[in-house]
């Protein structure tokens, strides 16, 4: 039973900071880069509402509750990458971007459910007969919510850094940042058209 729960925890760890899949980092960066240490609150229910997204699907898809064509949700994940850098990009400097939680909220459950269904199919061919799929999706779970504080915190301290010692304002990083993660999701969406 422990190495059952080590193996999903390790898995879910590894399914967010798998640099091979580096869609999941860049997710959790674009959310993370407009905030710093003290919104960690913030942040911290961000991150777990895209665990309770991504969790809800995977047991959806496991139970064939919901399952959408592989190619659509491949094309939908860097839509959900980008839809958050254009709202970094547009919403950067402005003080409106900490009055709207519920907004960006809303959106980070709904892209985790999009995130998790990328990963239902695959989850269950790794449950083994015998182990409750429940447990085993609430193990991975888990890792998942490990391996999303080791990037936001990476995140937060590459801010940190670029904002008080190379003197970048917070805009700026904002704008530049979610930029760069826009260009390179451009090219992710049009190979999956």
């Amino acid at each position: 039973m422990l190495d059952s729960f080590i193996n999903f925890l390790e898995l879910g760890l590894y399914h967010i900071v798998d640099f091979s899949s580096y869609d999941h980092i860049l997710f959790l960066a674009i959310i993370a880069i407009p905030y710093a240490f003290k919104d960690w609150k913030r942040l911290l229910i961000l991150v777990s509402l895209f665990t309770i997204g991504h969790t809800l699907s995977l047991l959806l898809g496991v139970y064939d509750i919901l399952n959408l064509k592989a190619n659509l949700v491949e094309w939908l994940i860097p839509f959900t990458i980008i839809t958050i850098a254009l709202y970094n990009i547009f919403s950067a400097g402005k003080t409106s971007n900490k009055s709207k939680p519920i907004v960006i909220s809303c959106l980070v459950l709904f892209f985790g459910l999009i995130h998790g269904l990328a990963f239902a199919n695959a989850f269950e061919s790794l449950v083994k007969t015998g182990q409750s799929q429940i447990l085993s999706i609430l193990e991975f779970a888990l890792g998942l919510e490990l391996g999303q504080f080791v990037i936001v915190f990476c995140v937060l301290f590459f801010g940190f850094l670029g904002q008080t010692i190379f003197r970048f304002s917070k805009r700026d990083w904002v704008m530049v940042l979610s930029s760069i993660i826009l260009g390179l999701m451009i090219p992710l969406i049009l190979s999956s058209i």
